[in-house]
């Protein structure tokens, strides 16, 4: 089944098709501190993440090539429950309230960021990764904003980030390729397990697997954040010394 998928786009980012089943996601060259987005999802107009429309089991499949080896912010495709709600300015996101993360992907991050609570777990390069996170309520998660800011000190990050260790199932794998060259890319949500697999080859599997609803995102930004170990909180947006542009072809959904 081809996913029925809408487009999203800030500060000059693109999608367009240059066939039948092809998509070009571009941002352009840039400076630091804006945010450059180019997008495709299927869940952005829904007010509630319980409509969000998939569960496993469920089958991703698509080819894809990015311009450059380690392209500065972020890319990838797979399902997640787009935690952040108001805290980002993605359309959609705004009616809804933040939570804690539930994904299961590829996803690539450059230099800075630092995405894993763990520190035995890759947190940047190009990686098959999933997130399932213990149910929080959002009473508290909202009693917690204020105390965000203290978030810029270390010693509150690093509390911050064994908080995370026992809420938020995660596991990675680096993904070792030539993202810039086309491959075929599978992966495969089940309620047990998640499996990753490149050109019909299995690169990473494991246990931690979200039980949904989740949705479809396939995306390209400048965008980084980081917590490494140090407590060193931060986050924004990286300056693109050249467009850079992701290309997907044959996306299709289907059971597991």
């Amino acid at each position: 089944m081809v996913p029925d998928l809408d487009l999203y786009v800030a500060e000059g980012g693109e999608v367009t098709s240059p066939g039948p089943g092809r998509w070009r996601l571009l941002i352009p060259q840039g400076e630091e501190r804006v945010y450059r987005l180019a997008q495709l999802d299927d869940y952005a107009g829904r007010r509630s993440r319980r409509a969000f429309p998939h569960r496993p089991p469920l089958r991703l499949s698509l080819r894809a090539r990015a311009s450059a080896p380690d392209l500065r912010g972020t890319w990838g495709f797979g399902f997640w429950n787009d935690p952040f709600g108001f805290s980002l300015t993605v359309r959609g996101s705004g009616r809804r309230l933040p939570t804690l993360p539930d994904a299961v992907w590829f996803f690539h991050a450059s230099p800075p960021n630092h995405l894993a609570f763990r520190d035995t777990h890759p947190a940047r390069g190009f990686l098959a990764a999933a997130f399932a996170s213990r149910p929080v309520p959002t009473a508290l998660l909202l009693l917690a904003a204020p105390l965000a800011a203290g978030l810029l000190l270390p010693a509150a990050a690093r509390l911050l980030r064994r908080l995370a260790r026992s809420l938020i199932e995660e596991d990675a794998a680096i993904v070792r390729i030539d993202p810039t060259l086309w491959h075929t890319y599978e992966l495969l949500w089940l309620p047990e397990r998640a499996s990753f697999s490149v050109d019909e080859t299995t690169v990473f599997e494991t246990p931690v697997s979200p039980t949904g609803p989740l949705g479809l995102v396939l995306w390209l930004d400048n965008q980084y954040a980081s917590l490494p170990a140090s407590g060193r909180l931060s986050f924004g947006s990286l300056a693109t010394p050249e467009d850079a542009y992701l290309e997907l072809a044959d996306v299709e959904l289907g059971g597991a």
